[in-house]
C-alpha cells in the first residue's frame, strides 16, 4: 500500500536517495530542508523533478518545525510515516569540543528529533496509527575513536527511540531504527570539527590522528563498492514494505565489518529487553516490533 511519508534532511546524506527510492515505489513523499534556494537549489529542483514535494524546515527551530510539519501534512493529505533523517556529524578529539560545539550536534541529532516527533505525534495518535523511522548509526551502538561526540548524540537518539517504542505502541504507533555504517555521502564532507584547538598540542602526535583516520576510512570506502548509501535507501524502502507491526525494531546496513557484530549485539539486547519487560509485566509495550 502506498504511504504518505515525511522525511527530514532531504537535501543530502541519505535523504535524497531515500526520497527518490520511496517515490519510485509509488509513495507520496514530502522532503524537508532548511532552504530550497542557494546551495540547495539544484538538489531541490532534482527532487521536484522526481515528484518529491519540498517544505522548508529547520529542525533546530521550534516554530519552523511546527509550521513545516503542518504544511507537509496538508500537502500529503495526512501522514503515515515520519523518517527522522536530518543529522550532522562530527570528528575530532573529544576534549577539544566545547560544550557549545556539542550543543550544535545534539541540537540537530537529538533535540531536532524531539521537536519533529512532538509536531507529528498528535496526528499519529488521533488516527491510531503511524510509523517512526529514526536514522541512527552503527556507532550509535559502539564508540569509535574521534567520533565520540557524534556517537553520544546517536546513543541518545537510540534511547529516545527505545522509550518512544514502548510509550507509543498502545496508540498503534510503531518505531524502527536504521543503523548504517559509514558511507560515502556529503554527510562525510561536512563533519563538524572541535573549536578548542588550543588544547590539541597537549595530545602530541595524536593531534593529527583524527584527520589521518578519516583519510584511511575514505580509502577503505573507495575499496569497498558494497558500502554505498543506495543500500540504505533500498533497506528503508524494503522495511516500509513489511506489514505494520511486523517490522524489526533495528535494521543494520553495513558491509565494512561492523554490521554482523552490531546485529549480534542488537539481538542480545532484544532478548534482554524482552526478559526484563516480561519480569515487570510490561512486555505488551513491545508488541509492535517482533
Amino acid at each position: 500500500m502506498n504511504k504518505k511519508i515525511l522525511i527530514t534532511g532531504a537535501s543530502g546524506g541519505f535523504g535524497f536517495l531515500v526520497s527518490k527510492a520511496l517515490t519510485e515505489k509509488g509513495h507520496k513523499v514530502v522532503g524537508t530542508m532548511r532552504s530550497t534556494a542557494g546551495k540547495n537549489l539544484q538538489v531541490a529542483q532534482d527532487l521536484n523533478a522526481l515528484g518529491v514535494e519540498l517544505v522548508e524546515l529547520d529542525v533546530t527551530d521550534d516554530m519552523s518545525v511546527r509550521s513545516g510539519v503542518e504544511r507537509a501534512i496538508k500537502i500529503l493529505g495526512g501522514l503515515d510515516v515520519i523518517i527522522n533523517n536530518a543529522g550532522v556529524g562530527s570528528m575530532g578529539i573529544q576534549e577539544l569540543f566545547s560544550v557549545e560545539d556539542m550543543q550544535k550536534v545534539f541540537d540537530v541529532n537529538v533535540f531536532g528529533v524531539q521537536r519533529v516527533l512532538r509536531a507529528v505525534l498528535p496526528t499519529f495518535r488521533a488516527q491510531g496509527s503511524g510509523t517512526i523511522l529514526q536514522i541512527s548509526s552503527c556507532i550509535g551502538r559502539i564508540t569509535f575513536p574521534f567520533y565520540g561526540v557524534y556517537s553520544a548524540s546517536k546513543w541518545a537518539l537510540e534511547a529516545l527511540a527505545e522509550n518512544y517504542r514502548t510509550e507509543l505502541s498502545g496508540f498503534g504507533i510503531e518505531s524502527c531504527i536504521i543503523e548504517p555504517g559509514g558511507m560515502p555521502t556529503t554527510f562525510m564532507d561536512a563533519l563538524l570539527r572541535p573549536s578548542d584547538t588550543g588544547r590539541a598540542e597537549a595530545y602530541g602526535d595524536m593531534a593529527h590522528a583524527p584527520e589521518a583516520s578519516l583519510k584511511a576510512f575514505h580509502d577503505a570506502l573507495e575499496a569497498n563498492p558494497m558500502q554505498r548509501p543506495q543500500k540504505v535507501a533500498d533497506s528503508i524502502a524494503e522495511l516500509l514494505d513489511l506489514p505494520f507491526g511486523k517490522k524489526p525494531f533495528r535494521t543494520v546496513v553495513d558491509y565494512m565489518g561492523m554490521g554482523e557484530p552490531v546485529q549480534e549485539y542488537n539481538n542480545l539486547l532484544h532478548r534482554i529487553t524482552k526478559d526484563i519487560y516480561t519480569g515487570f509485566g510490561t512486555e505488551g509495550m513491545l508488541s509492535l516490533n517482533k
